[in-house]
């Protein structure tokens, strides 16, 4: 094993010419098909047959919410344009994502909660897809780091060397480190690809709960709370702004919060429910 952790490139496919596909692209594409498999299957087993094949187009409302909000997000933060080429922010996504899916579901004059109900492990899983895609292309990597496990992006969005770690970061470095040493850290979109793993499985678990209908998605907003609250400690932020906590974690208290709201509202037992039709 090499002795500085792991040496990361970016993952790009050239396809012909100038025309290539990004690791980045091709993991946002296949978090949205796997989180449409897993609300499809999942309407269907619970006998759900037309909200099923409204799925396309609950879909494209929700990747074109999670590019406007997460686009808007970051805008917000960073002051940059809003057509630069970098910058989705998953908050802001998952709010632009929420929004407009409750409005799409509201015009096909469908039950949101029954969606919602479904999303959440459909949003577990499509995040541990998506999270591959900030490893490929090398950004929201963590701390300083030198253990077994840690990475090193020469070539990252931005790179991790001691200039970008200290004037972006605020990191603090040995006095004499030249700014451009490739310095190792934590790999946190590794971690976040097995959390998000991790949270698909516990809400696969508690698909067939007896509650109404809604009641799953409130447990997905508390486990994601959960999960970007832990993250955000390891990794490397420049927003820290109250108490030590960054923006990121102050929006996932209140997820976390709003999840534990969600199952209180929707805790009564439900006959019709989701345990209806569970097999397995």
């Amino acid at each position: 094993m090499n002795p500085d952790g792991i040496i990361h490139h970016p993952t790009i496919l050239h396809l012909f010419g100038p025309v290539e596909i990004t690791g980045f692209g091709l993991a946002v594409l296949a978090a949205f098909v796997v989180a449409q498999i897993v609300c499809q299957s999942e309407l269907t087993r619970r006998g759900h047959l037309k909200e099923a094949d409204t799925m396309p187009d609950i879909v494209l409302a929700a990747l074109l919410g999670t590019l406007i909000g997460g686009k808007s997000y970051y805008v917000i933060l960073s002051g940059e344009p809003f057509l630069s080429r970098g910058g989705f922010v998953f908050w802001g996504g998952f709010i632009g994502s929420v929004l407009l899916c409750w409005l799409t579901i509201r015009w096909r004059k469908l039950s949101f909660l029954r969606f919602a109900d479904v999303a959440g492990i459909a949003i577990a899983a499509g995040y541990s897809v998506g999270r591959t895609g900030c490893w490929a292309v090398g950004d929201d990597y963590g701390h300083l780091w030198s253990g077994p496990f840690s990475a090193q992006f020469p070539e990252g969005a931005p790179p991790s060397t001691a200039l970008v770690m200290q004037q972006q970061f605020h990191e603090q470095l040995p006095a004499g480190t030249p700014p451009d040493k490739v310095m190792s850290v934590h790999p946190t979109q590794l971690y976040e690809t097995a959390m998000g793993f991790v949270m698909f499985l516990i809400l696969w678990r508690f698909r067939g709960h007896k509650q109404r209908e809604g009641w799953l998605f409130g447990m997905y907003c508390v486990l994601a709370g959960v999960e970007r609250f832990i993250i955000e400690f390891f990794r490397a932020k420049d927003d820290r702004f109250f108490v030590g906590l960054t923006t990121a974690q102050v929006i996932a208290i209140a997820i976390f919060t709003a999840g534990i709201a969600i199952m209180a509202w929707r805790r009564e037992p439900d006959a019709g429910g989701p345990a209806r039709a569970v097999t397995a």
